[in-house]
């Protein structure tokens, strides 16, 4: 019951963030501003504050990345699960990130909520791990011609290079003065508020407010599929961070990221790939909204079970 309350805050931004969207009528070209602000600085900042302000116990980190790459490889699998249901392979090779893809920005920011700094800390060592293979494997599925820019791309990552820059101040002993300390927590809680705003408004609820296409009959014979993904996402990956926790045996705060980690919603930059790729972006915005929901009822149910 408290990992729930504690929860209430982000979750009820990201309603925020839908609600403004249309109302303010502040268009695209705002909201995508504040997502590149958020992507390319405000998180970073978030990710380096966390890492270098924390202590981290480096043997007890093995336990911590095995049970998230456990997670991640169950729903890596199990994505493939797709091709039973009666999808085109466009669809398919655009949809199977959704069985595995985390989004960052909400698994920061309920990991701050619930453990402060040393919370964010060690979300930051699993997404900085984990986001490599996750996106690796969604490019390659969707096309293996575009595989030859992938670790151009993850270089560039600016979570990944957030999140490599604390460890490599934190090894270091690195202490910043009070002023840089001061600037990087002012970066930070804007990261959080304004991350969260930008997932809501980002959430579509129809197909057709995606690509302006009637594809409601469409959408409606591909249900089964999309439950399956959502059952993937939301059910067996934290179930399976659930029971690598317990093998072994992981003290309450890695219990805890790990398992936020696994029952976190797809990442709305699946929707970019997929668009950009030739991808079917319509129906993995939609798949990422869906997720995003109902994970706000999922995620407290799975921090009951610790």
């Amino acid at each position: 019951m408290n990992a729930a309350l504690a929860l209430i805050p982000d979750f009820a931004l990201i309603l925020l963030g839908a609600a403004l969207r249309p109302s303010l009528h502040l268009g695209d070209h705002f909201w995508g501003g504040v997502e590149k602000l958020v992507y390319f600085v405000l998180f970073p900042a978030l990710l380096f504050n966390g890492l270098v302000r924390t202590h981290i116990n480096w043997m007890a980190a093995g336990p911590l990345i095995a049970t998230a790459a456990g997670a991640l490889l169950a729903g890596i699998v199990l994505g493939y699960g797709l091709r039973l249901f009666e999808i085109t392979p466009r669809r398919f090779s655009s949809l199977h990130q959704c069985a595995f893809r985390f989004n960052s920005y909400i698994g920061l920011a309920i990991a701050g909520s619930l453990h402060s700094a040393e919370g964010v800390a060690t979300m930051a060592i699993v997404v900085g791990v984990m986001v490599p293979p996750a996106n690796m494997t969604a490019v390659w599925v969707l096309a293996n011609h575009g595989a030859q820019n992938v670790w151009r791309e993850l270089a560039r990552n600016p979570l990944i290079i957030g999140t490599m820059a604390g460890l490599a101040a934190n090894l270091a002993g690195v202490e910043l003065p009070e002023p840089a300390l001061k600037l990087l927590s002012r970066l930070s809680d804007g990261a959080v508020a304004l991350g969260l705003l930008a997932v809501g408004a980002g959430l579509r609820f129809s197909q057709t407010a995606i690509d302006g296409v009637g594809h409601e009959r469409a959408l409606r014979g591909k249900t089964a599929a999309s439950i399956y993904l959502l059952a993937v996402k939301l059910v067996a990956m934290p179930l399976v961070a659930w029971g690598l926790a317990r093998e072994f045996g992981l003290p309450p705060l890695h219990a805890d990221i790990v398992l936020i980690f696994a029952a976190l919603p797809t990442a709305s930059s699946a929707f970019i790939l997929a668009q950009r790729m030739g991808g079917d972006g319509a129906a993995v915005a939609w798949q990422i909204s869906a997720c995003t929901l109902l994970a706000m009822l999922t995620i407290p149910l799975w921090l009951g079970v610790l």
